[in-house]
């Protein structure tokens, strides 16, 4: 029989590769056929992928955090489509590029710290109150933005985010990719080596204990979505670059990419255990199944079936892996 030590290196292992795993198996899917591969295969395709990964994984920086403490946000989708807006509505009103940039940030960080409030405070279901934001949010968009989209002034700062320079080659990449990456290390940082990230997993692993041992779950709470909303206002401003207008009927389902991103990469829905570079390759998978479903000429409806499948997939495999544990 196995050491119970060999078992929980292989689990450690199949968690640390498994996203990989995948990734490598959805490409090469797609490479498979003749028609698609010389189009697949390119370093012009792969910028495009980078770039349509970057608000997806912003946003699981975000709620990476929040699902390995134990929680969960809908509202994520409607977030960035307010927060895009109001970055709009900012500079058409005359603000500066500054001022807007931090005005999308600060609402999204609002919004989460209200979540967190209620959630943290008033111990309710992070699913009630972010179902309920979800709707306040998106609602807000459309009022904000009179119910159609926001034209601003052309801002190169802002707009050269995530534009597509030289596009038939992979360098350079817009900067919302690098921006991305620098963040994704950060995050990753301070999720394995600081007292904060051990404080998300203790939380999420148990939060009675977690109670008892002195941390105070609900303040953590209240940082850890205020934190994710900030990033949520970053997607959104990386969503406001990528249309060059604010949108306030973007986004909607966006949320759902973002959870199946960070469960496909090793986080569990009960909380406890999870990763920034795992969370990263699922939204690159999310990215190269919606690249790959264009490429081979899908319609959208089967694109749609193909992500709900991936997202039963990933909550299935987030249960096999803690029967495993058991």
């Amino acid at each position: 029989m196995s050491s119970p030590n060999k078992l929980t290196a292989s689990r450690r292992l199949f968690n640390l590769l498994g996203p990989f795993l995948g990734l490598l198996l959805v490409i090469g899917l797609f490479s498979m056929s003749s028609t698609v591969r010389p189009y697949f295969l390119t370093g012009a395709n792969f910028k495009i992928i980078l770039t349509q990964t970057v608000i997806v994984a912003i946003g699981t920086l975000g709620m990476t955090m929040i699902i390995v403490s134990g929680g969960i946000d809908l509202s994520v989708g409607s977030v960035v489509a307010l927060t895009s807006v109001v970055g709009a509505v900012a500079l058409l009103k005359g603000s500066s590029v500054i001022i807007s940039i931090l005005l999308t940030l600060l609402v999204g960080a609002g919004i989460g710290l209200i979540n967190g409030i209620v959630i943290g405070g008033f111990r309710m279901m992070p699913f009630i109150v972010t179902l309920g934001m979800m709707g306040i949010a998106r609602g807000g968009a459309k009022w904000i933005a009179g119910s159609q989209t926001v034209n601003a002034p052309e801002t190169p700062f802002i707009d050269n985010l995530m534009a597509l320079k030289d596009p038939t080659h992979l360098f350079p990449v817009p900067r919302g990719v690098w921006i991305t990456i620098v963040l994704a290390i950060v995050m990753a940082i301070v999720m394995q080596r600081t007292v904060f990230g051990r404080y998300l997993f203790a939380i999420g692993a148990n939060e009675s204990a977690a109670r008892l041992s002195g941390i105070r779950v609900q303040l953590q709470k209240v940082v850890i979505y205020t934190l994710a909303g900030a990033f949520f206002g970053l997607a959104g401003l990386m969503q406001f670059s990528r249309l060059t207008q604010g949108d306030p009927t973007v986004a909607i389902g966006l949320e759902l990419d973002i959870i199946a991103a960070v469960v496909i990469g090793g986080a569990s829905l009960n909380g406890g255990s999870g990763s920034i570079l795992g969370s990263m390759i699922g939204a690159l998978i999310m990215a190269v199944l919606r690249n790959g479903s264009n490429q081979m000429g899908w319609p959208t409806y089967m694109q749609e079936i193909i992500i709900g499948a991936v997202i039963i997939l990933a909550v299935g495999l987030d249960k096999l892996r803690q029967r495993t544990k058991s």
